[in-house]
């Protein structure tokens, strides 16, 4: 598992940042310490701990391409692609695939705001981060080498119905996350971590 997923790193929260063919960061909040440069930001959708314009600053250079929402767009400034599930977008070997993220039994994200998870493939490793949502019947059409998935609860998916998932579409690896900062603990990513055995990988 160590080697699927030595180039992903957890940053707190949902956050993540991939170190592939270009530096890629997901949903950037509470950032801290001396990181490198993005060549890539997405952010999944516009809620303040997932489009965080004071985050994205400590990792922006006139270089950086932001790959966001269309309601993200009036929180950020740059070079700015919007994308809606169902879209792709390619830079070089890496490509962006945007798939469908909402919630099922509660409002805090609705499936008509055309919120995203998405897909990272750089050709060698597929990366599936799911957004904020709940299981959808979307994520049985998803092939991906690695699933990060949240795991808190509240305004996503439980631990309990992450490991559902994961256990019904068998990833070689499955990172819990959405936890540890707003809503969820770390006692939620070892419950996930449990349900679905040796393919977790906690960050």
């Amino acid at each position: 598992m160590k080697n699927l997923t030595e180039n992903i790193h957890r940053l707190g929260h949902a956050s993540f940042r991939f170190d592939l063919e270009k530096c890629i960061y997901i949903d950037p909040y509470r950032l801290t310490g001396n990181l490198p440069k993005a060549d890539i930001i997405i952010c999944t959708h516009s809620h303040f701990d997932h489009c965080s314009p004071e985050d994205i600053a400590k990792i922006k250079d006139e270089n950086t391409t932001l790959v966001v929402t269309k309601d993200s767009v009036s929180k950020i400034s740059g070079n700015i692609q919007v994308i809606v599930p169902g879209e792709s977008l390619n830079f070089g070997k890496i490509k962006i695939e945007a798939v469908p993220a909402y919630n099922t039994n509660k409002s805090f994200h609705p499936k008509e705001n055309d919120w995203m998870g998405v897909i990272v493939d750089d050709g060698n490793i597929r990366i599936y981060h799911t957004g904020d949502s709940d299981v959808i019947p979307e994520m049985k059409c998803i092939s991906a080498d690695v699933w990060l998935v949240p795991v808190s609860g509240t305004y996503v998916m439980s631990a309990k119905e992450a490991a559902k998932i994961i256990n019904d579409v068998k990833p070689q690896a499955a990172v819990p996350m959405h936890y540890g900062a707003i809503v969820g603990s770390e006692s939620d990513a070892k419950r996930f971590a449990e349900l679905v055995g040796e393919i977790a990988v906690i960050l």
